[in-house]
């Protein structure tokens, strides 16, 4: 293994960030020498600053989407300006990372951006396919791979996390605030993947399990803060009418509540959680419309429900997905192209009936087998010494494997496979799997360390100075 220095942006010192050594060479040797490594390593190692910031901004933009509010820029090609960030991102970090092993979650990537890019020849619009692959997918593949390697601190780690969920706070906040509502359900004000309800929704019920980790381990008004912007989700989980994200949110809850509340032996968060779930849905079942949107969960289109036919649609839906991938199943009918199919331009509504659709049964297997990988990487990270005795990398792990669940269930009730949330959520798994190698700083117990919470990569880093 190679001795990797990474420059401390704290500090200004340099400091060794693997544990493993190599025997430096007296000129004879195939290493050379520790002084000619030191400075290559360095310079390789000054452009991970660049990559995870560019990976920040990307984040920003994607989730706060700047153009949909600031006049003038929406004559702006963002969604390019954005492509281009993460592909320098991509292209830099490559360059500084020399050898690059892919996690296993995102080769699974990879190989369906693979699959989709076969699938293109014999797609129905190949036009549309290529497009939908290369604008869309190639994107999502990015992403999750520059999170995998660009994020290596669990300050990194909170940062991004932090852009996520209080870009949907954000929004379901003003959303509520202005009324944004579209025949009587909650529309998110910006544009993008948080402005249809069902899609704002299942947002909502993947971000709550982060919001929720932020508030327990804030102190102060933070925590009055992150404690109103959770009210304001779940608010939001009821206005918009949205039955997938309802079901979404519940799942996740119940993954909270015994995650942070049984397990983590808070007692006063699972009667909080319980009184308030009571309560508010008490309330909301009052309404005689949500009482029926909520009923016609299992009942259908019931009087007063105003599904207007869409629970009927989606299993029609679902059934013609699943015909199409049994009738296509090795290369399906191409990516972005089963709106052909149905000849109305909708989707399947339905994550995993509209991969296998499009790219065939093999890309729904590898879109399974990444999804699995991040389950596995959170089930590695449950066994560090970083999540036994790191309290807030301990909150976060369980925020991500409550936000994993809700996914699951949201994608069964609609087409996800072309955002970005699922691969950033995947690249985060990596991440955490990537620090839990690192040694835990000296004296951090339960997140806290001698001199204060201090950011864990500044504490590893001046160790690693004094050492040397």
């Amino acid at each position: 293994m190679n001795n990797r220095l990474q420059p401390d942006r704290d500090y200004g010192a340099l400091i060794e960030a693997s544990v493993p050594h190599t025997n430096a060479s007296n000129g004879n040797g195939g290493n050379g020498s520790w002084t000619a490594r030191a400075r290559s390593t360095v310079a390789d190692q000054a452009r991970r600053p660049m990559v995870y910031g560019a990976l920040v901004i990307f984040a920003w933009l994607y989730y706060y989407r700047p153009e949909d509010f600031i006049p003038g820029l929406n004559y702006i090609p963002m969604a390019k300006i954005t492509g281009i960030f993460a592909i320098v991102a991509l292209l830099a970090g490559l360059m500084s990372s020399g050898k690059v092993k892919l996690p296993r979650s995102v080769l699974f990537l990879w190989l369906l951006l693979f699959q989709m890019f076969i699938c293109i020849p014999t797609a129905l619009w190949m036009g549309g396919a290529f497009s939908t692959v290369t604008d869309k997918f190639s994107k999502a593949v990015v992403v999750a791979t520059l999170v995998s390697m660009a994020v290596v601190t669990l300050e990194e780690l909170r940062k991004l996390l932090w852009i996520q969920v209080s870009a949907v706070a954000l929004v379901v906040f003003f959303s509520i605030l202005l009324r944004h509502t579209r025949n009587g359900r909650l529309e998110g004000i910006q544009k993008g993947i948080l402005e249809n309800p069902n899609d704002l929704a299942i947002n909502i019920a993947i971000s709550f399990p982060l919001g929720l980790a932020f508030m327990l381990h804030s102190k102060g008004w933070k925590k009055v803060l992150w404690g109103v912007a959770l009210l304001f989700m779940a608010l939001g989980i009821v206005l918009t009418y949205s039955r997938s994200g309802l079901l979404a949110f519940i799942l996740s809850l119940a993954v909270c509540v015994w995650e942070y509340g049984i397990k983590g032996k808070r007692r006063l968060l699972v009667a909080t959680v319980v009184v308030s779930l009571f309560v508010g849905l008490g309330s909301a079942l009052v309404s005689s419309s949500y009482r029926a949107r909520v009923e016609s969960i299992a009942l259908g289109n019931i009087e007063g429900s105003n599904d207007k036919g869409s629970l009927e649609a989606r299993k029609t839906l679902l059934k013609k997905a699943l015909m199409t991938a049994v009738t296509h199943p090795l290369l399906g009918v191409g990516p972005g192209c089963f709106v052909i199919v149905d000849k109305g331009w909708v989707v399947a509504h339905n994550t995993y009936g509209e991969i296998a659709a499009e790219s065939g049964l093999p890309g729904l297997a590898l879109f399974l087998l990444t999804i699995w990988a991040a389950f596995k990487n959170i089930a590695q990270v449950r066994k560090s010494l970083w999540y036994r005795e790191d309290a807030e990398f301990r909150l976060f792990t369980q925020a991500l494997w409550a936000c994993l669940v809700a996914y699951l269930m949201g994608a069964a009730f609609a087409s996800t496979e072309f955002n970005l949330y699922p691969y950033f959520m995947v690249g985060y798994t990596c991440a955490m799997a990537q620090i839990v190698t690192q040694p835990l700083p000296a004296g951090k117990r339960n997140g806290e360390t001698m001199f204060g919470r201090l950011s864990y990569d500044r504490i590893t880093r001046s160790q690693a100075t004094l050492a040397r």
